[in-house]
């Protein structure tokens, strides 16, 4: 049945009330008159049957009062019908390409006009770069107008066709079309052009505009840093994407602004590359620049971040006396280890506590200290054991951990690990040569980040959450010795790499390729931190680097540059994927071009109710009853 709510069909049965109180009213007296009882005698026979039917229904008012009924109900059961509608083009998905190579010349000015003039009643907006970002869904055209004013573009990698496929999934019910701005000089991903055929495939129209042309180029491409007995270099890589050798004067400065300290010149052939090296980069921040002017500036500039190094107070709580875990963080360069076997009572000149007892539970008094300690911004690492099962653990314990305990289980063959989230701290482990023969069962809470899970059940290995201010970290791969060792991870030759990884990512530090990134590049914080780009500051546990430039997140200072030599071409002509999307315009459908429509009429109802009303009244007016 058409109905929403079938069962409010029960009200209905008002109407039955209503016809026993007309066919109940007070009839008139009959009088007993002798001449006149053999003249009606026989009207009342033939009459009495639908004597009481005739007087209801000759009364306008009981039919008013019965419409209102029946059509009450039905409006409240939600009656609809369905229709078969063409698909709508008012809906219109603007995908607009905000890559590095639309910075080239006005392409990307080009492309908000041309944007701007597509705009229709209703429509999307789908920013298309490393990751498509839309930043309008069904919106009206004002509102399309003012986000077209205030978009600019970044200095990754379109990619087109998640964006095409992002735009079909806001078409899907109704159609629509999708206009693609792009100057379709280099995209990531899957092919554009089979995209495009996919969505046309579904009755959705697909057109591509191309903006730009050809530009000459040079620009640095690649870039690394190297270490060598504490020294750092940088190495380059210029391009000239021009037909005729060019002599290119390159500056380099320390700072963001990279005022210029020295100078020296690169020859670098046509259509070639050469290199260059700057030795002894000290610490903080250094820029290089080419010193030209051509189509494209973000490539012309290259920032290199190198750490402040600062000393690691570490405290290893214990009470078994051989761990590798214990040997692994005595190995940390540039730290100091303090070993204690209970929770001290100051734990406020420390900037990492790893809790690794092993057969003695953590006191309350000893988990209110850690939890003061890291709310405050202090990070704690706990090593599972058999210390930490619930029927051992205080409840205030486990309330800060970032998984729940549940108990202790074996695992006589085996069980592997897999990495469940990309990390600093998992980079280099073979999780595939892990072994887990114990382990403690537990899960995930809600608002914590696990980075390695059991491959058969995924029980959380590596997990971490933000407590107030700072970290809390679950390490589940205990390093026990002997016959009881719980797995093989400590055997490994990654194990202590691992630690040194783990402390520097809690301490804020890391390795110096962290301090170096590409654009495109998307990292996940320890804690949710207050970051600083380019351009804007914002606050998240996540970041995608999509500007060229300097980021600070939590006080680190991280220099990321465009090193792409496809987005960095300026040269190229898009003129043959055109062709090619415009090769099959007729694509066979594989959906209809009508959707099913479900067409409410309820409100229609209630319109009529209330004129019915309101003709209720006049009769009870014209009457004289009111």
């Amino acid at each position: 049945m058409p109905f929403e709510n079938p069962f409010a069909l029960v009200a209905l049965l008002s109407v039955i009330p209503l016809i026993i109180i007309y066919m109940l009213r007070p009839k008139p007296t009959v009088l007993a008159i002798p001449t006149l009882m053999f003249v009606l005698k026989l009207e009342r026979e033939r009459k009495r049957v639908y004597a009481s039917l005739t007087k209801i229904v000759q009364d306008p008012l009981f039919l008013v009062q019965l419409l209102v009924l029946i059509l009450l109900s039905i409006a409240a059961a939600g009656y609809y019908y369905n229709s078969e509608e063409p698909l709508s083009g008012e809906h219109t998905v603007l995908i607009l390409d905000t890559s590095a190579s639309m910075q080239v010349d006005s392409r990307f000015e080009d492309a908000v006009g041309i944007a701007d003039g597509y705009v229709s009643k209703k429509n999307s907006i789908i920013l298309a770069s490393d990751m498509p970002l839309t930043v309008l869904e069904g919106g009206s055209a004002s509102a399309a107008h003012d986000i077209l004013n205030k978009v600019r573009p970044s200095a990754g990698t379109a990619d087109l066709s998640a964006a095409i496929t992002t735009g079909m999934r806001a078409l899907s019910t109704e159609g629509g079309r999708i206009i693609v701005i792009s100057d379709f000089t280099n995209s990531k991903g899957d092919d554009p052009v089979a995209s495009k055929n996919l969505a046309e495939s579904y009755g959705i129209k697909v057109n591509f505009i191309k903006v730009g042309n050809p530009a000459d180029n040079i620009g640095i491409i690649n870039g690394w840093i190297e270490a060598t007995d504490g020294n750092y270099s940088y190495t380059g890589v210029v391009k000239n994407y021009k037909n005729s050798n060019q002599k290119i004067e390159i500056e380099t400065g320390r700072g963001i602004s990279g005022n210029a300290s020295t100078s020296f010149t690169l020859d670098v052939p046509a259509s070639g590359t050469n290199q260059f090296t700057l030795g002894n980069i000290g610490p903080g921040l250094t820029t290089v620049r080419l010193n030209i002017e051509d189509s494209l500036p973000v490539d012309n500039k290259a920032y290199i971040s190198i750490p402040e190094t600062s000393s690691q107070r570490i405290l290893y709580v214990t009470d078994n006396g051989k761990l590798p875990s214990k040997t692994a963080l005595s190995l940390l360069p540039n730290s100091n280890m303090t070993i204690s076997k209970s929770v001290p009572a100051e734990l406020d000149n420390y900037t990492l506590v790893v809790l690794a007892q092993k057969d003695t539970p953590i006191g309350n008094s000893s988990v209110d200290r850690i939890e003061s300690y890291v709310r405050n911004g202090g990070n704690a690492v706990f090593i599972v054991s058999g210390a930490l099962v619930p029927e051992k653990t205080e409840v205030d314990l486990i309330k800060i951990l970032p998984v729940k305990p549940l108990r202790l289980e074996d695992a006589e063959n085996g069980l592997g690990v897999e990495e469940v989230l990309k990390s600093s701290i998992t980079k280099d482990i073979r999780s595939n040569e892990i072994s887990v023969r114990r382990y403690l069962n537990a899960t995930e809470r809600t608002g914590s980040t696990t980075l390695v899970a059991l491959k058969e059940n995924n029980v959380p290995v590596l997990s971490y959450w933000q407590v107030g201010r700072g970290t809390v970290f679950y390490m589940g791969l205990s390093d026990e010795l002997g016959e009881n060792s719980w797995n093989n991870f400590h055997n490994l030759p990654e194990y202590p790499v691992f630690w040194i990884k783990l402390v520097q990512w809690l301490g804020g530090a890391g390795d110096i390729s962290e301090y170096n990134l590409k654009t495109g590049s998307l990292t996940s914080l320890s804690r949710t931190e207050e970051i600083r780009t380019p351009t804007k500051t914002f606050t998240s546990n996540r970041i995608l680097f999509d500007e060229a430039g300097i980021y600070e997140i939590a006080g680190k200072r991280i220099a990321v540059n465009l090193y792409n030599d496809r987005e960095s071409n300026t040269t190229v002509d898009a003129s043959e994927l055109m062709k090619r999307a415009v090769s099959d315009d007729e694509p066979k459908l594989v959906r209809a071009d009508t959707y099913t429509a479900k067409n409410d009429i309820t409100n229609y109802l209630i319109g009529v109710i209330f004129l019915l009303i309101l003709l209720e009244i006049l009769i009870v007016r014209q009457r004289g009853e009111l």
